[in-house]
């Protein structure tokens, strides 16, 4: 059975950094895609950015410049660093992987809170 499980959410003041991580497990197969989403109380789950086996990465408008993500398909992770976060980030992570045959998977979320 597939597992994600996130690491490194937490509490920051406004404009530190914090990285996330997310390790896959029990998969025999690679991910053509690996993302991050985070919903904040109150709103809809969104896309934070996401990355393809090719290394093409896509960002959400609200964190382009300031969050970078990247994977290391040989231990199957998926890293968010973020810089200069500031309190509209507050929101529970989630981790996401997907494979375009077999389906897709969550992890169970990681809080980040960013206080002012």
């Amino acid at each position: 059975q597939v597992q994600l499980v996130e690491s490194g959410g937490g509490l920051v003041q406004a404009g530190g950094s914090l990285r996330l991580s997310c390790a896959a497990s029990g998969n025999s197969f690679s991910f053509n895609t690996m993302a991050w989403h985070r919903q904040a109380p109150g709103k809809e789950r969104e896309l934070v950015a996401q990355i393809n086996n090719s290394g093409n990465t896509k960002y959400a408008d609200s964190v382009n410049g300031r969050f970078t993500i990247s994977r290391d398909d040989g231990k199957d992770t998926v890293n968010l660093q973020m810089n200069n976060l500031n309190p509209e980030d507050t929101a529970v992570y989630y981790c996401r992987a997907t494979h375009n045959w077999v389906g897709t998977y969550w992890g169970q979320g990681t809080q980040v809170t960013v206080s002012s």
